[in-house]
C-alpha cells in the first residue's frame, strides 16, 4: 500500500485554483474517502472512479480490502463538479502500484463516465491559464475541450477519449510482469490528441451570415442612425414606441454592425462561458448578445448564487444586453444595472468573500410608451388609467435614465412605406465600415494619450478636457442647453461624450455645434 499525489484544477469565480489531489492506501475494511471541502458531484466521484478503473482493465477500488483516501487540497475552498475524477483516478493506480509515471508539472481534467470515457467539462479556458502561470508542462482533459484549451500558447494540451488512452501515454511500467525491457513499449496516445494553437492569426473567422440586414427594416432612419452611434462608441441606447414598429428587429440587426473581437477579447469572453456553461462552440468570435425574458429573477441578471456564478449581464460582457419590455422587468434588476452601466462591472458579496464579474456591455433597451402601448398615438386611443401609467414610469428611475446616453423614438411606419420593393443593397455592411473606422479612431486616440480605454463611452470625467477637444461655440450651446434642461452632471458628461463619437464619425477632430446639436437630440423628451 502505497500513498500518491496528481494536480487538477477548478473554477472559482472567473479564476482558477490548482487542486492538489492526495491518495493513502492502508489495509483494513473497504472504505473509500473524499475530504476536503467536497459537494455533492465530488462526492459522488468514488463511484465513477471505480467504475471506470474497472472498464479499463484494472481492479477496481472496491474489490480490495483497502481504505482509500482521498484528500483535495487547499481543505479550505469547497470542491464542487466532476472535473476531479480523472485525477483521482490515475493517483489511485499509481498509489496502487498498477501503473508507473511521474506526475509533476502534469495536470488532469475530466469527469468519467462508468465506462472510462470522459465527458466535456466547464470552466477549461481560465483553468489552462492560471496552469500556464503556475509553471505546468501538460494538461490532459477531454477531447471535446481541446480546442478551447488549446487558446492558451506555450503548453501542450492532451485531449483524449477515455482514461485508457490517458494511461497508455502515461505509463512507463508494462503489465506484463515478465516484459524486462520497459523503455522498449511503445507508448502511444491513440485517438488522443497534442494539439498547440499559434497566435491570434491562425483562428480562423468565419463570414457570418446576416440573418437581418439593416436594409430589410423599413423607415426608421432615427433609430438606425442611433444604434450606429451606440455601436460606435459604446453607448448605452433606449427605444420606445407603440407596439410592432420594429424594435426588436433593430435590436438583432445591431449585433451585426458591431467590429470584430480582438484576440484578448475573444480569450475573456471565452473565458467567462466556458466557466457559465453557456460555451456552445469551442471559441466565441464575435460579440456576445444576451436577451433575457422579463420575467427573469434578480440572480438570473446579477448573478449570484451559493458559489457566485456569473449573469446575464456578465454573459454580455463585450457585446450587447438586450431587455426587451424593459418596464416590465423587476424593479429590483432594473435599479442594479446601476453599478455594472456605469462602472463596467458587478460586486457580489457573499459571506466567505465578494466577487467582481466584468460587465462592459452596450444595453439596449425596447420599450412601449406604456402599458397598452398607445400613449402619445395620433391615430390610436391609451386605454391606461392615470395610475397605471404613473405605476408604468416610475419603474425606470431617474439614475437608469441619466445612465442611458441615447433615446430613440421608433414610431408608427405609413402601410406605402411598408409595401416598398425590397432592395438588393445591403445597408449593414456599409454602416459596420463606418463604425470600425470610428473605433480606430479612437483607439489611436487613447494610445496617445496613454489610458487604458477602448471606446468613448468608457472615458471618465478627467478626460473630457483633454480628449474630446469640445470648441467654444459648441461648449456655449451645450451649457446653455445644460441650463434649460436641468441636466445632472452625468448627463452634462455623457452628452460630450456622445458628440465626441458623432464627430468621430464625421470623422472630425473636434466636437462642433451640429454634434452637440445631435446630441442633444437624444436625451429623454420626458420621464419614463
Amino acid at each position: 500500500m502505497s500513498f500518491a499525489k496528481t494536480f487538477s484544477a477548478q473554477t472559482v469565480g472567473l479564476g482558477a485554483k490548482i487542486i492538489d489531489v492526495e491518495i493513502d492506501l492502508s489495509k483494513g475494511l473497504n472504505a473509500f474517502t473524499i475530504v476536503g471541502l467536497p459537494d455533492k458531484g465530488v462526492e459522488e466521484a468514488k463511484d465513477r472512479v471505480s467504475a471506470s478503473i474497472k472498464n479499463s482493465g484494472f481492479d477496481s477500488p472496491k474489490s480490495k480490502n483497502q481504505k482509500v483516501v482521498v484528500s483535495l487540497a487547499p481543505a479550505d475552498i469547497k470542491k464542487e463538479g466532476p472535473a476531479f475524477d480523472v485525477a483521482i483516478s490515475l493517483a489511485y493506480l499509481l498509489a496502487s502500484e498498477d501503473i508507473k509515471f511521474d506526475s509533476k508539472k502534469k495536470l488532469f481534467l475530466g469527469e468519467l463516465s462508468l465506462d472510462g470515457n470522459l465527458r466535456k467539462i466547464n470552466g477549461v479556458l481560465p483553468i489552462i491559464a492560471e496552469a500556464k502561470s503556475r509553471g505546468f508542462n501538460e494538461v490532459y482533459l477531454p477531447k471535446d475541450n481541446a480546442v478551447e484549451a488549446a487558446l492558451v500558447s506555450d503548453i501542450s494540451i492532451y485531449g483524449a477519449e477515455n482514461l485508457k488512452e490517458i494511461i497508455e501515454h502515461l505509463n512507463i511500467k508494462p503489465k506484463n510482469k515478465s516484459e524486462t525491457n520497459p523503455s522498449q513499449i511503445k507508448n502511444q496516445f491513440d485517438g488522443a490528441r497534442k494539439i498547440s494553437v499559434q497566435p491570434q492569426t491562425e483562428i480562423i473567422f468565419e463570414n457570418e451570415e446576416m440573418l437581418i440586414d439593416m436594409s430589410e427594416i423599413k423607415g426608421q432612419e432615427t433609430a438606425k442612425r442611433g444604434l450606429e452611434i451606440a455601436a460606435a462608441g459604446g453607448h448605452n441606447i433606449a427605444m420606445y414606441g407603440p407596439p410592432g414598429t420594429g424594435k426588436t428587429m433593430l435590436a438583432k440587426a445591431f449585433n451585426y454592425i458591431l467590429p470584430p473581437l480582438s484576440f484578448d477579447e475573444i480569450l475573456e469572453i471565452t473565458s467567462i462561458h466556458s466557466i457559465a456553461g453557456t460555451l456552445k462552440n469551442n471559441i466565441i468570435t464575435k460579440p456576445p448578445i444576451r436577451s433575457p425574458h422579463h420575467t427573469a429573477s434578480y440572480v438570473s441578471i446579477v448573478g449570484g448564487g451559493g458559489t457566485p456564478k456569473p449573469g446575464e449581464v456578465t454573459l454580455a460582457h463585450g457585446g450587447v444586453l438586450f431587455l426587451d419590455e424593459f418596464p416590465e422587468f423587476d424593479r429590483k434588476v432594473i435599479e442594479t444595472l446601476r453599478e455594472p452601466l456605469e462602472e463596467g462591472e458587478i460586486s457580489i458579496s457573499r459571506a466567505k468573500g465578494t466577487h467582481t464579474f466584468p460587465a462592459n456591455f452596450i444595453l439596449i433597451a425596447a420599450m412601449n410608451p406604456c402599458p397598452c402601448g398607445n400613449f402619445g398615438s395620433k391615430t390610436k386611443e391609451c386605454i391606461c388609467k392615470p395610475q397605471d401609467l404613473l405605476r408604468y414610469q416610475r419603474k425606470i428611475s431617474g439614475p437608469i435614465i441619466d445612465r442611458i446616453d441615447m433615446w430613440v423614438e421608433v414610431s408608427q411606419i405609413n402601410y406605402e412605406k411598408l409595401g416598398e420593393k425590397e432592395s438588393d443593397k445591403k445597408e449593414t455592411p456599409e454602416i459596420k465600415e463606418r463604425i470600425i473606422k470610428a473605433r480606430k479612431i479612437q483607439k489611436e486616440r487613447f494610445e496617445k494619450a496613454k489610458r487604458k480605454i477602448k471606446t468613448n463611452s468608457e472615458m471618465e470625467a478627467k478626460d473630457i478636457g483633454k480628449i474630446a477637444k469640445l470648441n467654444e461655440k459648441a461648449k456655449e450651446i451645450l451649457n446653455t442647453s445644460a441650463k434649460k434642461l436641468d441636466l445632472s452632471a452625468r448627463a452634462y458628461h455623457r452628452i460630450i461624450k456622445l458628440a465626441r463619437t458623432i464627430a468621430d464619425l464625421d470623422n472630425s477632430e473636434e466636437i462642433k455645434t451640429p454634434h452637440i446639436l445631435e446630441a442633444l437630440q437624444y436625451r429623454p423628451k420626458r420621464s419614463y
